[in-house]
């Protein structure tokens, strides 16, 4: 049976982490599976339920702080001293296939090739625009070590190939979603908005609690839960959030499961600035709620602006309210894109889909599909 390491930068339960079980699921019944974790976390359990074996292997990851004179000092020493750690796993362990899972662990990428493993994956889910061009040109560099990359959307692709990642070792292959059990939507509203996601700025929290606010004074009976938390050193986000948020704002944390709380929800927000794929875009429409999201990269591509939700300009609080207040005042309507997003949906981001393509991507054509 083929032998393979899944390199993972965190042991949370977002997006990518999430997808990081699928991906195991995908492949569990044709490759023996471990995988490594910087830390032990809620992700770990996860794992193993999906058929794999967890490894702790502490490991630098990418974070700002490290673009900085003194950050990158401190990488390279850590790097350094856990590089040849890395290597020597890898030859220990026979892989013949290594699966980095997000470009925010780059060194893996070279310590596959160090280790000459056969067949070394890259599964990429940033599309960074806002960062100056020779800081995302460095990011794509270490992909031209990968035999095989995947994007999670084509503008991840788009990106990361202007940026320099070899067009021809490329593959765009779309996130898989397990759907909550059937539901319908929502008889009638209650002016609940949810927004599932950590508490960053790229995510639209703030521009989320500016809407809510609008809508408020235009006299509409709304309640914003916001699910998330956030990443060390973003406190002073949560800090600005809470003091602009008003009554109608609830914060309740990081959600797990989604569906029960997007079973509450009558519409789901995902106003994103940077979004190269939309995960919570998907699970609203397959939890049969309307759903309204930023017109950026991923989301551009999952939501079909007026057939299966509604797509607004990013940053812009009075938009997302209008485009809330369109779907309160005909609810009918609403209920309509909702079943309309649920089924494009299901056809689009299923989980055989995902399956499928991820085991041929990873293992070739020759796996049993």
């Amino acid at each position: 049976m083929v032998r393979v390491v899944m390199a993972h930068p965190s042991p949370d339960l977002y997006g990518s982490d999430r997808m990081l079980v699928e991906s195991v699921r995908a492949l569990a019944e044709t490759a023996e599976i471990t995988v490594t974790l910087p830390k032990d976390g809620p992700l770990s359990a996860l794992i193993r339920d999906a058929g794999a074996e967890v490894e702790i292997l502490p490991v630098p990851v990418l974070r700002k702080a490290y673009l900085k004179p003194a950050g990158l000092v401190k990488l390279t020493w850590e790097l350094a001293t856990t590089l040849p750690r890395m290597v020597s796993y890898l030859r220990r362990d026979r892989a013949s296939v290594l699966y980095v899972n997000t470009v925010t662990i780059p060194w893996w990428l070279l310590a596959g090739r160090l280790a000459r493993v056969p067949k070394v994956v890259c599964h990429v889910h940033e599309a960074e625009e806002a960062v100056p061009a020779p800081v995302r040109r460095a990011l794509a560099l270490p992909l031209r070590l990968a035999h095989t990359i995947i994007a999670i959307s084509r503008s991840v692709r788009d990106r990361i190939v202007a940026d320099g990642a070899p067009d021809g070792k490329t593959t765009v292959i779309h996130n898989g979603v397990a759907g909550p059990p059937p539901t319908d939507p929502r008889p009638e509203h209650e002016g609940h908005l949810v927004l599932v996601g950590r508490l960053s700025p790229r995510k639209g929290n703030d521009v989320a609690v500016e809407a809510a606010k609008l809508l408020a004074e235009r006299g509409h009976a709304i309640r914003l839960t916001l699910a998330g938390t956030i990443f060390p050193g973003y406190e002073w986000y949560e800090a600005e959030l809470r003091a602009k948020a008003g009554p109608e704002v609830v914060f309740a944390g990081f959600a797990d499961p989604v569906w029960p709380l997007l079973a509450t929800a009558d519409v789901v927000l995902v106003p994103s600035r940077v979004e190269p794929f939309g995960l919570v875009a998907v699970e609203g429409m397959l939890a049969r709620r309307p759903v309204v999201a930023s017109e950026v990269q991923g989301l551009a591509e999952i939501v079909d602006d007026g057939k299966n939700g509604l797509l607004v300009a990013p940053g812009d609080a009075v938009a997302l309210a209008d485009a809330v207040e369109s779907l309160l005042t005909d609810w009918p309507a609403a209920k309509a894109l909702a079943n309309r997003g649920f089924d494009d949906a299901t056809s689009r981001f299923g989980l055989v889909r995902y399956t499928t393509a991820m085991k041929r991507a990873i293992l070739g054509p020759e796996a049993d599909v």
